[in-house]
Formats: structure tokens, sequence, C-alpha cells
């Protein structure tokens, strides 16, 4: 089994920076692809970003392209989504994720943490 733990989310102004971390631990995640999705109140969970083993290839929704960077450290089992110039529509619970598929559906992923609160405040 693996456990993911998301932490950095708050509150922040519009215009603002936030970087969110996940932490894995359990069972090696060696090919694992991880990404990061999100669910606003009142919504369906939606795709983010999403990115290989190695962190050569990375893939992103275009409502976060540009202002997004996600990244890993595999040798800290961790996964990181720094997020740049928030919009007030940016807020919603994230969520990390990890599978054996790179895609952007949610189905795809075997394994999810608990999810951290981003609010942007207009």
């Amino acid at each position: 089994q693996v456990q993911l733990v998301e932490s950095g989310g708050g509150v922040v102004q519009a215009g603002g920076s936030l970087r969110l971390s996940c932490a894995a631990s359990g069972r090696t995640l060696n090919n694992y692809i991880m990404g990061w999705f999100r669910q606003a109140p009142g919504k369906e969970r939606e795709f983010v970003a999403i990115i290989t083993w190695s962190g050569g290839g990375t893939y992103y929704a275009d409502s976060v392209k540009g202002r997004s960077t996600i990244s890993r450290d595999n040798a800290k089992n961790a996964l990181y989504l720094q997020m740049n110039s928030l919009k007030p529509e940016d807020t919603a619970v994230y969520y990390c994720a990890a599978g054996l598929k790179f895609s952007k559906v949610a189905d795809a992923m075997n394994y999810w943490g608990k999810g951290t609160l981003v609010t942007v405040s207009s």
C-alpha cells in the first residue's frame, strides 16, 4: 500500500503563490506516475498536472498551464506543485495521486491522498 499526505495549502490573496507538497510512504513508487487533481465546492474532481517517474514528462490542465510547475524528488518520495498568479477560481481541495498510467483521468490513479485546501481570496 501507498500512503500519500498533502501539505502546503492555505489562504492566499489573488496573484499570490503557494507550493504544495505530497509525501509518499509505504511501498516503493518506482515507475509510478504522480499527479495533482483538485475539487472545488460543488464541482467534479478535475485534473491539474501529472509527471512521469523520471520527471522528464509533464502535462498540465489548460487552466493552470504557465502558472504552475509540477516536480518530484524520488529520493525523498515527494511530489510538489508550485502555483503562481493564483486566481479565486483556483480555490479547491488539492489531491495528490499516484498510478501506473500517464493519464489525466482520475480513475487511472491507484492511490490518493486526503487533500489540502487552497483558498484564494479576491
